[in-house]
């Protein structure tokens, strides 16, 4: 199959092969399974994708991809630091509802992927994360591992923290009240200057 017509398939049942990765788990999903899922008989599957990893590795690109476009908007709309912030957390917890799946599957599936594939996340992770401190005007004095593992640590609090809240019934307001306190303080406090 033509690759325009390969991702035309995915495009449209992408939503259904993304929600059965996630909430089965990436290794326990069959490929007959994944072929009834796609519209697919289960012997041609392997004639349209090479494999179930570089399906997966598409739902980890277009996470990154997305998220990578939610730093670029927020740096040409909030000039302010603490704008960025406060805009920052709250787009993370709008993708945390649009996205949930993705989330889960960055979090969970990634070590599934072949020793290439994860590279290739890993240089995309890296890339969310240099940008992230770029982005919240971070600027200490650190070495090269010290700001790889600063932004790690506000990548995993702004990707992690809302799904910690998911199993108390609170509304939207006093959640988002919550993740901009807990965040919010968090980030700001790597973000000051050391002092003493």
């Amino acid at each position: 199959m033509p690759m325009p017509e390969r991702c035309s398939r995915f495009a449209e049942y992408r939503d259904k092969v993304l929600e059965l990765f996630a909430s089965k788990g990436f290794g326990q999903v069959g490929m007959r399974e994944l072929a009834t899922c796609l519209g697919l008989a289960p012997g041609s599957l392997y004639h349209h994708y090479p494999s179930k990893q570089h399906l997966l590795l598409d739902l980890i690109e277009e996470f990154y991809d997305e998220l990578l476009t939610v730093l670029g908007h927020i740096e040409q709309t909030a000039p302010a630091k603490r704008d960025r912030l406060n805009l920052l957390i709250r787009e993370h917890l709008t993708l945390h509802q649009e996205m949930p799946w993705h989330f889960r599957l960055v979090e969970r599936d990634s070590q599934c992927l072949t020793e290439e594939q994860q590279e290739r996340v890993r240089q995309l992770r890296e890339q969310y994360e240099r940008k992230l401190l770029l982005v919240l005007g971070f600027q200490h004095q650190l070495s090269e591992p010290g700001r790889m593992a600063a932004g790690h640590a506000i990548a995993a609090l702004l990707n992690s923290a809302p799904s910690w809240l998911t199993q108390y019934s609170l509304d939207e307001r006093e959640r988002d009240n919550l993740m901009k306190n807990m965040i919010g303080g968090a980030i700001e406090r790597l973000l000051s200057p050391k002092t003493g």
